[in-house]
C-alpha cells in the first residue's frame, strides 16, 4: 500500500524560502505522476505543481518561484519554494497518481508566511 509523508513546512517571513519533501512507500514510484497541492482556509484545494518522468507543470501563481523535483532512488518528491508571499500560506499536500490512476494523498504540512 502506498503511503506519502510530507515534511518541511513551517513559519517563514515573506521573501523567505522553504523546501517541502514527500517520501513515498510502495512500488512504481518512478512511473507515477507526483504533485503538490495546497489548501488555504476557506478555499478549495488547488494544484501547485506536478512532475512526471520527463516534465513539470506549475500554477501561474507560483511560476518562477517554486520548483518541483523528484529523486526516484529515494522515492521522494520535493517542492522548493522561494520568494514566499503571505498568500502562499496554506496546508500543502503531496499527491501521487499511480500507473492505474489510483490517487494517494499525504497528511499535509502547514506553511505559514508572515508579512
Amino acid at each position: 500500500q502506498v503511503q506519502l509523508v510530507e515534511s518541511g513546512g513551517g513559519l517563514v517571513q515573506a521573501g523567505g524560502s522553504l523546501r517541502l519533501s514527500c517520501a513515498a512507500s510502495g512500488s512504481n514510484f518512478a512511473i507515477s505522476i507526483m504533485g503538490w497541492y495546497r489548501q488555504a482556509p476557506g478555499k478549495e484545494r488547488v494544484l501547485v505543481a506536478s512532475i512526471t518522468s520527463g516534465s513539470t507543470d506549475y500554477a501561474d501563481s507560483v511560476k518562477g518561484r517554486f520548483t518541483i523535483s523528484r529523486d526516484n532512488a529515494k522515492k521522494t518528491v520535493y517542492l522548493q519554494m522561494n520568494s514566499l508571499k503571505p498568500e502562499d500560506t496554506a496546508v500543502y499536500y503531496c499527491n501521487r497518481r499511480g500507473p492505474l490512476g489510483t490517487l494517494t494523498w499525504g497528511q499535509g504540512t502547514q506553511v505559514t508566511v508572515s508579512s
